[in-house]
């Protein structure tokens, strides 16, 4: 929601990563409705913050460097 809402690159990057991990350790009976919708939301918010700004993505403690 971070990624999404803040339009944070890095942010949306590491909720689909983690969104790969939990699909990676669930179980076959836990429920896909929620992952799918973890997956959805973060490849939105991946999409969302390169439509609004395409410029490769920066780390975030490279401001702290400048």
């Amino acid at each position: 929601m971070c990624g999404l809402m803040m339009r944070l690159k890095w942010c949306a990057w590491v909720a689909l990563y983690c969104s790969c991990i939990s699909f990676a350790n669930s179980r076959l009976s836990d429920d896909t409705k929620q992952i799918l919708s973890s997956f959805m939301l973060s490849i939105s918010a991946i999409v969302m913050s390169y439509l609004q700004n395409p410029q490769p993505m920066t780390p975030p403690w490279a401001a702290a460097v400048n």
